[in-house]
């Protein structure tokens, strides 16, 4: 993401507690790629027949009451939920399925804690506003499909080019969203600071990097 502002749809879950086996089954976690787990995102409300990993959204039976599978909604880039979302099992899917269904950010009054830090690692904004700003939230998308303005260099979020929210989030996680930053890209900020450190170790102490016995 080179654009610091999160603009798109708000899908709204009006809910507390959505586990990470409610975002994605536990039958999709067979799959060790970190990509392709959007068409299962929310499997049991978003269809009504049983899928396969080889199998796609076009493949399955929808739930047409379901709000992904309605228009605007089906291009949302904003969910809006309540409290505790993302609890349960750790499976790092959850954030994969959301990413790639196409949601860019996640608003809620808490999260679970190993979701929320999963959501950093894989250019998801998680962000945590209190219950009341939650309640305004959802009464501003009561009426209408809705659509939000986040600026992560402000830390706000807009409706309607006036109406503002701040959150908070460090800024050395807002970095990994604005320039899509894994773990690894992370660890490689320090490249030369490790082959300088690898380099005086051989230096100091060869007997270590003799390879020949």
């Amino acid at each position: 993401m080179t654009n610091p502002i999160i603009t798109g749809i708000v899908a709204t879950f009006d809910r507390d507690n959505i586990d990470t086996d409610q975002i994605i089954p536990t039958e999709y976690l067979k799959s060790i790629k970190k990509f392709g787990f959007g068409d299962f995102l929310f499997d049991g409300w978003r269809y009504l027949d049983e899928g396969r990993l080889d199998m796609t959204s076009d493949d399955r039976s929808k739930n047409h009451d379901f709000i992904l599978n309605k228009e605007p909604f089906t291009n949302s880039a904003i969910l809006l939920t309540r409290d505790n979302f993302g609890c349960g099992s750790s499976r790092e899917h959850a954030v994969w399925a959301l990413r790639d269904f196409g949601f860019k950010a996640v608003i809620a009054s808490s999260f679970g804690d190993i979701f929320y830090n999963n959501c950093f690692k894989n250019s998801v904004l998680p962000i945590v506003l209190t219950k009341d700003e939650i309640n305004n939230l959802f009464e501003i998308c009561s009426t209408s499909p809705t659509s939000f303005e986040i600026d992560l260099v402000k830390k706000n979020i807009k409706f309607d080019g006036e109406f503002s929210y701040s959150f908070n989030v460090k800024d050395s996680l807002l970095d990994r969203i604005i320039n899509n930053l894994d773990d690894v890209d992370i660890t490689l900020k320090h490249k030369y600071h490790i082959e300088a450190f690898e380099q005086t170790r051989r230096n100091q102490r060869p007997w270590l990097f003799d390879y020949s016995n």
